[in-house]
């Protein structure tokens, strides 16, 4: 189930006919073990960037009733192309309250606490902050935190923000396989430790030293972030080539107040609907 804030109703995701018959059924669990690697992504890539994925393009556009007149005029020469279009300023979105706490991309947005073992539980797959960051000591830093999950459907925005004004301390990339993040493969697959995914930590101005993850996702084989040491909030990170994909922001225990009814729906399981710049808590 999705909230959508802006109209105030839930409304049901419908599961991908195909995604279903490689997740639910043995057969399809073998080709999956093929589509989940890297080297299979990119020769689905390769299609995506020609010209003979361009007839994707307006069918795309048809059902997701996209409105172009939000994006930069261009003229797209593959499915990819389109994919990765960009919005017009997108920083007119940015709220002027430095204490907001904003969504970094388009996206369905989830939030977990971050127990005292640095544990979370996301839909019913339990997985530990250090499975997540591959770094025991970083993960510590996080406990009674929380973990915030912005799922990209195919339809989304593609690129993401820095949500405050930070130093970049580190910055790490983590092999994996591809796995979709449509809720369908979180039921076998504990998808966010396992898929290809990169980090960088940051020292906040307003929200203590946050971690901002980008995680790959079936024929997303390629995360393209900025290389910068000092960011501002409203800042461009960079952004995915073409598939659903996550970004993942983890805060400090005390840093952030999470917004009620996104707390009240993710304890239901239910995701909220959030915009680019969208306010999703405040500065404690």
């Amino acid at each position: 189930m999705i909230y959508d804030r802006n109209n105030r109703k839930y409304i049901e995701e419908q599961t991908n006919s195909a995604l279903s018959l490689l997740y639910n059924n043995v057969i399809g669990r073998i080709f999956l073990l093929l589509l989940t690697r890297r080297w299979m992504n990119n020769i689905g890539s390769l299609y995506l960037k020609s010209s003979l994925s361009k007839h994707r393009i307006m069918r795309m556009i048809k059902t997701y009733k996209i409105d172009l007149n939000e994006y930069e005029k261009k003229e797209y020469q593959s499915f990819n192309q389109f994919f990765m279009r960009k919005k017009k300023n997108p920083q007119k979105m940015l709220t002027k309250t430095q204490k907001a706490f904003v969504a970094p991309a388009e996206s369905l947005l989830t939030v977990y606490r971050i127990d005292d073992d640095t544990c979370l539980n996301i839909k019913n797959s339990k997985y530990t902050i250090e499975e997540l960051l591959r770094d025991k000591k970083l993960a510590t830093k996080y406990k009674g935190g929380y973990c915030f999950i912005y799922r990209l459907c195919v339809n989304n925005y593609h690129y993401y923000y820095y949500v405050d004004n930070a130093d970049v301390i580190s910055t790490k990339k983590i092999d994996g396989v591809l796995h979709t993040v449509q809720p369908i493969a979180f039921k076998k697959y504990k998808v966010f430790s396992e898929n290809s995914r990169e980090y960088s930590i940051l020292k906040t101005d307003n929200f203590g030293t946050i971690v901002q993850m980008e995680i790959g996702a079936m024929l997303v084989g390629k995360i393209c972030n900025n290389n910068v040491k000092k960011v501002k909030r409203g800042e461009e990170k960079g952004h995915f080539e073409f598939g659903g994909s996550t970004v993942v922001v983890l805060v400090e225990k005390d840093k952030v107040k999470v917004d009620d009814d996104i707390l009240e729906n993710s304890a239901k399981d239910i995701e909220t609907k959030v915009s680019l710049f969208e306010t999703v808590g405040r500065k404690m």
